[in-house]
């Protein structure tokens, strides 16, 4: 951990001590030059402070220290010899919200200050509701000027209590609870000898301890390419910051979106070439074939794909004294990709403070809510839950250049996932043999339209026997149905295949490539398979014609699905002795534009049966 970086943001109420609680960290842990002590203490004598007023230390601005508030946001450096640290001390009124997040957007934590003598108010909730919702992993509440209330424990417990109650409601993993004093330096690098009560840790020990990764995607590779380098005629690189994952020489890559395949054939820095890069390394890929690649592109690997949509669904958070203008052109400006964009629907405002949901025509300055942008070409993104480098983008109004919001991204909004696939792999020296018999001859003999019918869901929800019982009742009907089920296929032709998430994806690519083949013959093919991830899932069905793919999401909670536990493996899984189990330690992926959603908590199999028939005879699939 000795010498890495937290960044941290400060937020809290106005006059909460905030300024004044990061001069007593940079005072205590030395980190203040003689003549910066100075001329703090001339600026306090003359202002009559009974105490040296530690927030000129970041109330840099005129009218700042005229009003004894902060109004932009102030950054600090300093370090100890365990971690250096970035501050970003934020306004605390309302009107500067749009502050707070532009210094919360980076920081790994938010440190919340509360006034012991006020408790939880309004701003309070505000500040650990944006934190929140910017994805920052850990939030400390301090609750400040205890000396105020003759440092009672009671006074601590009841703020830690209401507060608790509210950051229920948010998603927040790490909450710690910290009493201080920034005034007299109690907690904050040096124990307090006034709460002997508290034997917990204090700030300074918090933060040089606290895991910095936490918030980071360590695992899925995003390369935006800024731009490409040719200081040869021999010579093309890509040139950018890998803004998350690792990525080794020899790996398979594709870039997007164009869906060109390559390998990384060398990993160069100014200092020379890597044997590995990760996030937050600036660095030049050069690869093993020459591709058109240029800035806004993105590298990823070839077998770990982003979300790629043009229609995504957001919350937005605004930051212009203008308020949106639906279908009114906007400029998105993604990691290096920036493309015109319009928000096509205002879902909701969200109240801050009540965490409420309203109707809303417009979104004004600070205001949060929920949106569906359309961009004019394809984003390469990921949820901003699961990657905050590449979830988060911001607007930019056309006409004046100016910053007018920032963007979280959710997910993608429905008909909005555009469906880029690199090319399918093929071996050497083959030839694709055309059929003798075409699928259309076979589907005029067969009397009924081939198509691919992919049965998703958790373990347990039902799958396997919706699609049993629906080919019982194809077979006297004269259809040709061919079965690949999850289990089935792993006793040989995916028995070398694991569950670890490369070996899920590799397992859904050999079923729908086999599901392909059964298709061009003329069959129904039912296909039941959890298929966890969507992008494995959007891979099968862009290997069959449109209208022919039809997904079906068979819907049923956790709980319930453990509660049948049919093959005893959510038990199994509960004890340790199954890893990367869905549902348990591994997610599920819920499908966004499945063709039928069919629920068996519910419905009976037999009815889950009747809507699929009426389905595939409204689509002609059954005549």
């Amino acid at each position: 951990m000795a010498g890495d970086l937290l960044r941290f943001t400060t937020a809290g109420s106005v006059d909460d001590g905030k300024s004044t609680l990061i001069g007593r960290l940079l005072l205590d842990c030395r980190a203040i030059l003689e003549d910066q002590m100075a001329a703090i203490e001339r600026a306090s004598r003359s202002r009559g402070d009974p105490y040296l007023d530690l927030a000129l230390l970041t109330d840099g601005l005129r009218a700042e220290r005229e009003q004894g508030i902060t109004i932009d946001v102030a950054y600090r450096y300093f370090a100890t010899p365990r971690r250096k640290f970035i501050i970003a001390d934020t306004p605390g009124h309302i009107q500067y919200t749009r502050n707070m997040i532009t210094g919360a957007s980076t920081a790994d934590l938010a440190v919340v200050l509360i006034d012991a003598r006020k408790g939880v108010v309004t701003q309070s909730k505000r500040h650990g509701f944006i934190a929140s919702l910017l994805g920052i992993p850990h939030i400390v509440v301090a609750v400040n000027k205890m000396d105020l209330v003759e440092y009672r424990q009671e006074v601590f417990e009841a703020i830690v209590a209401e507060y608790r109650a509210f950051a229920s409601k948010l998603a927040v993993p790490d909450l710690t609870f910290i009493p201080i004093s920034a005034l007299h330096g109690d907690n904050v690098v040096h124990p307090s000898q006034a709460m002997p009560w508290y034997d917990g840790p204090t700030l300074l020990h918090h933060l040089e301890r606290v895991h910095v990764g936490a918030g980071r995607n360590l695992v899925d590779f995003r390369f935006p390419v800024q731009m490409t380098i040719r200081n040869h005629p021999d010579f093309r690189g890509y040139a950018g910051q890998i803004a998350s994952g690792t990525i080794m020489p020899g790996e398979e890559i594709v870039v997007l979106p164009s869906g060109q395949t390559s390998r990384v054939q060398e990993i160069i820095t100014y200092g020379g070439s890597l044997a590995e890069a990760a996030a937050g390394d600036s660095v030049v890929l050069r690869l093993a074939d020459e591709l058109d690649v240029g800035r806004g592109d993105m590298i990823v690997r070839r077998r770990n794909l982003p979300l790629i949509a043009d229609r995504l669904e957001c919350t937005l958070c605004w930051m212009s004294e203008e308020p949106l203008r639906l279908a009114a052109p906007y400029i998105v400006r993604h990691t290096t990709r920036q493309v015109s964009a319009r928000i096509v629907g205002l879902d909701y405002r969200i109240d801050v403070d009540t965490l409420h949901r309203e109707l809303a025509e417009t979104l004004h300055l600070n205001e949060i809510g929920r949106v569906t942008l359309e961009t004019s070409q394809v984003l390469c993104c990921d949820p901003y839950a699961l990657n905050r480098a590449t979830g988060g983008f911001i607007l930019i109004d056309v006409a004046t250049n100016n910053t007018v919001a920032a963007g979280m991204i959710r997910r993608a909004a429905q008909n909005g996932v555009v469906n880029i696939q690199p090319p399918r792999l093929r071996s050497s020296d083959v030839a694709w043999e055309e059929a003798t018999i075409t699928r259309a001859a076979r589907e005029a003999r067969n009397g009924h339209l081939a198509a691919v019918l992919w049965f998703t869901g958790l373990s347990g929800s039902g799958k396997s026997t919706i699609a049993r019982l629906l080919e019982r009742r194809l077979f006297p009907l004269g259809v040709q149905t061919f079965r690949l089920d999850g289990d089935n296929v792993r006793h040989g032709l995916n028995g070398d295949l694991g569950f670890s998430p490369a070996d899920r994806q590799e397992n859904i690519r050999r079923v729908a490539e086999v599901a392909k083949l059964a298709f061009e013959h003329g069959a129904i093919v039912l296909c039941t398979f959890i298929s966890p991830f969507r992008r494995d899932r959007e891979f099968a069905r862009s290997l069959i014609p449109a209208g022919r793919f039809i997904e079906i999401y068979v819907k049923c909670d956790v709980a319930t699905c453990e509660a049948r536990d049919p093959k005893g493996l959510y038990a199994r899984a509960r004890r340790g002795e199954i890893a990367e189990f869905t549902g348990i330690s591994s997610p599920y992926e819920e499908p966004q534009t499945a063709e039928l959603i069919t629920d068996t908590q519910t419905q009976s199999a037999e009815a889950c049966v009747e809507e699929i028939l009426a389905l595939l005879r409204s689509r002609g699939i059954l005549r």
